[in-house]
């Protein structure tokens, strides 16, 4: 991931513009390590923070067309390029960079091009011959971006708050999918694909074309220059991504570069679920294996640093954010820049365990449209941020456009989770991948239940934040807080905790609006709650929230305590986070 800066008609075209703008640009450096960019023409300014991941020597940003007169900053990777370079024969490209392709698309298309862009993806395209601008964000939303307002009628954009908060009078998420064009003076959805309507879909679930568009989003995140890897929790998702890759590693171009054995990462408190299936998993797939422990106390020191990351209050997004942010830093450290994760699978299939409380397939696929389109919001802005934060890109092939048409075309049917007939949540997927005779993971691994990232890293995390809430926020301070936070108001004590560390960091009335709310349970929407009316004194967004579903249930594991808060309790002291030892990192030259 990259970090891009744009402030377009401000009116300023002075040195001490320019520097502010430098100045702004910086607090994105975490983001791109490798270069630093500013492209300035009267008072527009395209800035560029570079991580680069494909054409490291010659792909620094801002991009232009031949004659410079098209100039673009771009966050992302557009993984057709060569097959868009190829439609643009009349064209000469002045790097090999993936994104060098958009200022010309620009040329040939003008503004109907950004669908034919295949891969994740914020960008600025300004034309210098009219000074008219473009800005578009990709269908899902996996690349963070806002859009800010100025006085001096300025319009900014910004990969991250950090980058503009200050300095605009309002700013806002710019939505996914959207493209603003200055000729036309506002936004529009450039992604509309068959689903978004939320009609119910009625194609025949087919396991193999399930299983081949899989196979083809995994390959196609193989593109890369650089060492990469899998996150690997040892939970289906990130299980089926890494075996994906291991099986057809070899012969790519990347494997000719960095050797054909696969590198998986995973993170946990000692004694956890996912250590202990991520490792099985590694050893069945002959992975080169790194496991990263860490303590409740490390991800709470974490906290302020996560928040001031990931830009959110939320609640779920912050815990699962926590171990994420930690195990990029070691990940980075081992001189890795790409990672290959399983965002957004349960999202497209209804994997969260409150999916087994579906009423019927309309609400089902209902409530699985509307998880997809609030993604930007929750895991994309938790996998975007988390990694970047030290310079880390990671790549979601469950958010693949292609893949998400098939799977969203299947009759919901066969999405439903119908536990007498042997049907557990993503049942389809599971099956798709179930191959006797050339299996891709160990049967109990295909078939493990449901466990969301912040429940899987050790259930102790989420408690311990819950007790170190309770030692820091009062009953009298939960008394006013409708009054302190009128919108979005914290319900819990851990909520206020992080609504607190958040308002020190962005202040503005815009940045607490640009942070979803509402009840959930289990990860749910507010409307899926309405399945069981029980959910409703229960609102909790762990899976283990969904009583009566999870093995692990809180009515199984905690005793009842008065407004939903753990008593206090001492936080462990065991040793500080440390790496298990993995063979060494090969990088052949």
């Amino acid at each position: 991931m990259c970090g891009i800066l744009a402030v377009l008609g401000c009116s300023d075209d002075s040195q001490a513009k320019r520097v502010r703008v430098l100045e702004l640009s910086r607090r994105l450096k975490h983001r791109g390590p490798d270069w630093s960019g500013l492209y300035q023409h009267g008072d527009f300014y395209l800035a560029h923070q570079r991580l680069a991941i494909i054409d490291p020597a010659s792909g620094d940003q801002p991009l232009f067309n031949e004659d410079k007169r098209i100039v673009v900053t771009v966050n992302g990777e557009i993984y057709n390029h060569e097959q868009l370079r190829k439609s643009l024969p009349n064209h000469k490209f002045r790097t090999g960079s993936d994104c060098d392709v958009i200022a010309h698309l620009y040329e040939e298309h003008g503004e109907n091009f950004v669908d034919m862009l295949d891969g994740m993806f914020s960008f600025v395209l300004l034309d210098t011959r009219d000074n008219s601008f473009i800005v578009a964000r990709d269908a899902i939303g996996i690349t963070s971006l806002y859009i800010g307002w100025g006085l001096d009628g300025s319009v900014w954009i910004s990969s991250e708050l950090k980058g503009l908060h200050d300095d605009c009078e309002h700013f806002e998420v710019f939505p996914p999918g959207h493209l603003y064009s200055s000729k036309n003076g506002g936004l529009r959805r450039w992604y509309n694909p068959p689903w978004f309507s939320e009609a119910i879909p009625s194609t025949p679930y087919e396991p193999l074309v399930l299983r081949r568009a899989f196979e083809n989003a995994v390959i196609k995140r193989l593109m890369t220059d650089v060492p990469f890897g899998v996150l690997l929790s040892g939970g289906l998702d990130s299980s089926l991504v890494a075996a994906i890759t291991a099986r057809y590693l070899a012969g790519t171009k990347a494997a000719k570069q960095w050797g054909a054995q696969l590198h998986s990462f995973c993170v946990g408190l000692e004694g956890s679920p996912d250590l202990k299936a991520a490792k099985e998993v590694s050893d069945y797939l002959g992975t080169v294996h790194h496991e990263f422990h860490f303590t409740v106390q490390d991800g709470i020191d974490a906290i302020e640093d996560v928040i001031h990351h990931i830009e959110t209050y939320d609640v779920t997004t912050i815990r699962a954010s926590t171990p994420m942010f930690l195990m990029s830093r070691k990940i980075k450290s081992l001189g890795v820049k790409m990672v290959i994760s399983g965002e957004g699978s349960d999202e497209i299939f209804g994997g969260y365990l409150y999916f087994h409380k579906a009423p019927n397939k309309e609400e089902f696929h209902r409530e699985t449209c509307r998880k997809i389109k609030a993604l930007h919001q929750y895991d994309c802005l938790r996998a975007n941020k988390a990694t970047s934060a030290w310079g880390v890109e990671a790549r979601v092939p469950f958010l693949d456009k292609e893949f998400i048409n098939v799977a969203m075309s299947i009759d919901p049917e066969s999405k439903m989770i119908k536990p007498g007939e042997g049907r557990i949540e993503k049942w389809i997927l599971r099956r798709a991948f179930d191959d006797e005779e050339h299996p891709y993971l160990p049967k109990h691994i295909l078939y493990r239940q449901k466990e969301q990232f912040s429940d899987g890293v050790g259930y102790s995390w989420i408690d311990g934040l819950k007790a170190h809430a309770e030692l820091h926020v009062t009953d009298k301070m939960m008394l006013n807080a409708e009054h302190i936070f009128p919108h979005n108001t914290p319900t819990t004590k851990e909520a206020y905790y992080y609504r607190t560390i958040f308002e020190r960091s962005f202040p503005q009335n815009s940045a607490s609006l640009t942070v979803p709310g509402g009840a959930s349970v289990a990860c749910s929407t507010a409307k899926a709650i309405e399945w069981d009316a029980s959910w409703s004194k229960n609102l909790d967004p762990s899976g283990r929230a969904a009583v009566g579903v999870h093995n692990s249930a809180y009515e199984e594991l905690l005793p009842p305590v008065a407004n939903g808060n753990l008593a206090p309790t001492m936080i462990d002291d065991v040793p500080r986070m440390v790496g298990i030892p993995a063979k060494e990192l090969t990088i052949q030259s």
